[in-house]
């Protein structure tokens, strides 16, 4: 099931190719190695999303400039990046040597043997280059998995005609002053209430898998504010929240740096964005929380031995501060190179900062990467969906999140 929100995957016609070269087959239980140009040759695959393959050719011929002895194999991901556990999955041998993977999958890949961990001189790369945060979301047990590039955080976009920046600082304002259309039916909006009362999804770390503390009083108010939602006349359920604020039924919504530029045309004049607003549960107001969710590139451990090193050169060259930028002016999506980050244009643009300002301790969590996030997002959402529209009753809030737990909980 796919509920990251993300950059659209849309369509299968599109498909490119910068050279042609298969994915051999053969694992490999080496690390990713950092390798230095001129000395690297091979023939390797590169999957990116659909919407995406334009701008990774200029990418990928940058890194021709730099390694001209590799030649590198464009395509679309199978069925998005979204996808990549299960794409890679089918067949490891035929899969692409570097691929487009959402965090919260890696602690799946790097458990059945599908990625390798980074060479220690590419960690050094990484953590030296890259936000704390964003390191820590390609790290699992310990070691790095993957090279990120992106922040992924939702925030509020809103019609600053009608609501002002005072206003979308509380949800109770925001809502009384305006309407905001949402979906309550996918939980990656709004299981992270759960953080903003207090629980824990598989402990403080995120890879401790009785960690879990959903199935408590905190747990319990999270609901009971969900449920309150349904009859907030302030809020709008809707699987489109786009096509209401363009019509002028809503006046804010929750959204990625992914629709950016879309609301940007919606709203004209109009457009503004600010960080998530603080809500009342259990009687305190707390800090709204997102889902902070890290995307990288991982490299194809069943990559024939000879194309290793081509494929970790690839993978650290197109998630370079060079290459951040040309996805962030091509896309949207927040680089996690830290001096991209604070460049000018980055760090005047006002989605980029609520963004930034997301992905602090204390606005979002983590996603975490432990196999059995699959079950997780299955679970969450009859559990989250139900008590917005109250299939889920009050007495049963105890039962449901208990048995929630006890699913997530269960060793692969």
């Amino acid at each position: 099931m796919k509920l990251w929100k993300k950059v659209a995957v849309a369509g299968t016609t599109l498909l490119a190719a910068v050279a042609l070269v298969a994915c051999s087959g053969g694992s490999s239980s080496s690390s990713t190695a950092s390798s230095k140009s001129g000395s690297v040759s091979g023939s390797v695959s590169l999957w990116v999303d659909t919407t995406q393959v334009p701008f990774y050719k200029t990418i990928v011929k940058n890194f021709n400039k730099k390694y001209p002895d590799i030649k590198v194999k464009l395509t679309q991901s199978p069925n998005g990046s979204a996808n990549a556990k299960t794409d890679v999955g089918k067949d490891p041998a035929k899969a692409a040597d570097v691929f487009e993977v959402p965090n919260d999958q890696l602690g799946q890949l790097a458990e059945s043997g599908y990625i390798n961990p980074l060479s220690p001189a590419a960690e050094k790369t990484v953590k030296a280059n890259n936000t704390s945060v964003s390191v820590d979301g390609v790290t699992w047990k310990g070691k790095m998995y993957a090279f990120p590039f992106a922040e992924q955080a939702q925030t509020i976009y809103y019609n600053k005609s009608k609501l002002t920046a005072e206003d979308v600082k509380s949800w109770d304002t925001l809502t009384s002053k305006g309407v905001l259309a949402t979906d309550f039916s996918n939980s990656y909006n709004f299981y992270p209430v759960m953080f903003s009362a207090g629980t824990e999804l598989f402990g403080k770390d995120g890879e401790t898998l009785k960690g879990t503390t959903a199935n408590t009083e905190q747990g319990v108010n999270a609901l009971k504010w969900l449920a309150a939602q349904k009859s907030n006349k302030g809020v709008m359920q809707t699987s489109n929240a786009l096509n209401q604020l363009k019509s002028g039924h809503a006046q804010a919504i929750i959204d990625g740096p992914w629709d950016a530029a879309n609301l940007k045309k919606i709203l004209g004049d109009n457009y503004a964005v600010a960080p998530y607003p603080t809500i009342n549960i259990g009687g305190e107001q707390k800090q709204m929380q997102a889902f902070l969710g890290i995307e990288a590139f991982a490299v194809n451990s069943h990559t024939d031995a000879k194309n290793q090193k081509a494929a970790a050169a690839l993978a650290e060259f197109i998630t370079n501060k060079q290459s951040q930028l040309i996805v962030y002016e091509e896309s949207g999506q927040i680089p996690t190179d830290k001096a991209t980050q604070a460049s000018d244009k980055v760090a005047s643009d006002p989605v980029a900062k609520a963004v930034m300002v997301m992905s602090k301790p204390g606005y979002s969590t983590l996603m975490p990467k432990m196999p059995q996030m699959a079950t997780f997002w299955d679970a969450a959402t009859p559990l989250i969906n139900g008590a917005y529209t109250g299939s889920v009753k009050e007495a049963q809030y105890t039962t449901k999140l208990d048995a929630f737990v006890k699913r997530i909980s269960k060793a692969n």
